[in-house]
């Protein structure tokens, strides 16, 4: 007798709805619209002849047979990811899997790729840029560049790096009509914002500026795309030490004042316990390690 198993796609859109207990973080994890997922559930529900969620106040219910159905389709899914892994690590070159901040993929670990390409040739590495936290259990990764207080339950983590805040420019505005050279001179200038927890009236503060309003310029939420905005001139940027040190040491952005604010935040390498071991996770560990070194952090 031939298996009776709903369509797939269905199936996933219900198990990510269920375990969000929302159609748009369901959405959010598999990459879909709404709608689609909503469609999907409705397929399914269709199939079975039977509901599975119910709306409650804008809340989003499991059924009697929602909950019934969900925890072994979750284990289910989570059994074939695992399977893929083992199946990966087992057969053929070893594969591995980096989760990490767009920003920090772009701005910093990237364009170091290369010395870990050569000093471990068998590894195929795979870079996930992603804003969103892993989920180690669920997620086909084996290693997180995570940025926060380090106290993440159930991993094991490394620091990589501190770090500060400070402007940076173009060395083009330390010339001109309207020269930087002394933090009061930012009222001439565009400010460049994003959207991390230092602020420039934090830095403004530190540095002991009045008369600059904080909140003027332009907002750019990727921290790597505000420093492109500042080498193109469009204006003065509160950067982050880590992302911005290769562009300083390559001429491309300067440092137009000496002050700088202390990150409440660092890197962290996050990993699940059982992954400590596995060789292609100790020798990305060991590497990246050294390139955090190497970058000078002062912590």
């Amino acid at each position: 007798m031939a298996r009776q198993i709903p369509p797939l796609t269905a199936l996933r859109a219900f198990e990510a709805a269920g375990r969000h207990l929302s159609f748009t973080k369901a959405a959010d994890e598999l990459h879909v619209t709404q709608a689609a997922i909503s469609h999907q559930v409705k397929s399914l529900e269709k199939y079975l002849g039977l509901k599975l969620f119910r709306r409650l106040n804008r809340t989003l219910l499991l059924t009697d047979a929602g909950q019934l159905y969900l925890p072994p389709l979750t284990d289910a899914f989570e059994g074939i990811t695992r399977a893929t892994h083992r199946l990966r690590q087992h057969l053929g070159r070893a594969r591995l899997t980096v989760s990490v901040l767009p920003s920090f993929a772009a701005g910093w670990l990237v364009p170091r790729l290369g010395r870990f390409r050569q000093r471990c040739p068998d590894v195929d590495l795979r870079i996930d840029p992603t804003n969103s936290l892993t989920d180690f259990r669920r997620d086909d990764v084996e290693l997180g560049i995570l940025y926060g207080r380090g106290n993440y339950p159930g991993l094991r983590t490394d620091r990589l790096m501190r770090e500060e805040f400070f402007p940076v420019c173009s060395p083009r505005l330390l010339e001109g009509p309207a020269p930087l050279r002394d933090p009061a001179d930012l009222t001439h200038h565009t400010l460049l914002h994003d959207d991390m927890t230092v602020d420039w009236r934090t830095w403004l503060l530190a540095a002991g500026v009045e008369g600059v309003d904080a909140e003027r310029g332009i907002t750019v939420t990727d921290s790597s795309m505000l420093l492109r905005a500042a080498i193109a001139g469009q204006g003065v940027a509160l950067a982050r030490s880590v992302l911005a040190a290769d562009e300083i040491a390559s001429g491309r952005l300067v440092r137009p004042f000496d002050v700088d604010v202390p990150a409440e935040y660092a890197y962290y390498l996050a990993y699940p316990e059982k992954s400590a071991d596995q060789s292609n996770v100790v020798a990305f560990r060991e590497w990246i390690l050294e390139e955090a070194r190497a970058g000078g952090d002062r912590g």
